[in-house]
């Protein structure tokens, strides 16, 4: 991996990732994979940083997926094989266990290993050009955890079609748009990131602890029952309210001032007022 397969940049409290691998369609290969969970790890316990964008260079491809020819080497068996799933994949915020806001920006193709960005974030914007693709089958190989991941965001037949279909069916930006798989859509890929940027720079005003609790508590419904998932959503929400910024917010409004949050998960009212 060189330094420029994925750039990594914080201006204000927001993360920026992109892809940096133009010329091989932002495929990813093994030892991006490294840099990618410190990156996550990064955003994950940064308190400065509120938001995170992942994006792709070029307009082209957002990312092609695993690299073929990198697959062949032994790089790639030793970094998965024989290791449970917790160990082994951290390609997206999810998998890093990233409970800041993330939003996935993507230009052109997504194919495959892409997806996980794609179905592991928060919110998902795409340009007119963008298209969805799942090839793992084509090269023999089981369409699983993206796959599992698009079961959740769209109905089962498209998902299934995707898995089964590979390369011979791209599903586009329009499609997905209307299926809920992205949010919005923008006209050309250079208007992504404004659009993201937009939406983060409203993100990151609102209280990080409430956010991520939110976060878990939508996220955690799609694993739970309704009325577990209100459980778990309950014990969240209760959680909070011996955190600071459940007192400050109400209180900022009150005072028609812009709330002084406390980004530490930890801080509880009784430690400010000892």
């Amino acid at each position: 991996m060189t330094q420029t397969d994925i750039r990594y940049e914080t201006q204000g409290g927001v993360a920026t990732i992109t892809l940096d691998r133009p010329e091989r369609g932002n495929a990813l290969t093994p030892s991006m994979q490294g840099r990618m969970r410190e990156i996550w790890g990064e955003v994950r316990e940064d308190p400065e940083i509120r938001v995170a964008i992942v994006s792709a260079a070029g307009e082209r491809h957002f990312c092609t997926g695993f690299d073929v020819a990198e697959a062949e080497g032994g790089e790639a068996e030793s970094v998965f094989n024989n290791r449970p799933l917790a160990d082994a994949v951290h390609w997206s915020p999810r998998q890093n266990r990233v409970w800041k806001p993330v939003i996935c920006a993507v230009n052109g193709l997504c194919v495959g290993g892409g997806l996980h960005f794609v179905v592991d974030s928060d919110i998902v914007l795409a340009s007119e050009n963008a298209a969805f693709m799942d090839a793992h089958v084509n090269v023999g190989m089981v369409g699983a955890l993206e796959n599992v991941g698009l079961a959740r965001r769209l109905p089962l037949g498209s998902a299934l079609r995707m898995t089964l279909m590979g390369r011979h069916y791209r599903m586009p930006a329009r499609r997905a748009y209307e299926l809920g798989l992205v949010e919005e859509l923008v006209a050309a890929p250079a208007d992504l990131l404004p659009l993201a940027r937009e939406m983060a720079d409203v993100m990151k005003r609102n209280s990080p602890q409430a956010m991520a609790l939110s976060k878990q508590a939508v996220w955690g419904a799609l694993e739970r029952g309704y009325g577990e998932a209100l459980e778990h959503a309950w014990g969240l929400l209760r959680l909070h309210w011996g955190h600071p910024d459940f007192r400050e917010g109400p209180r900022a409004f009150a005072e028609k001032r812009e709330p002084r949050w406390n980004p530490d998960p930890n801080a509880r009212v009784e430690d400010e007022e000892s």
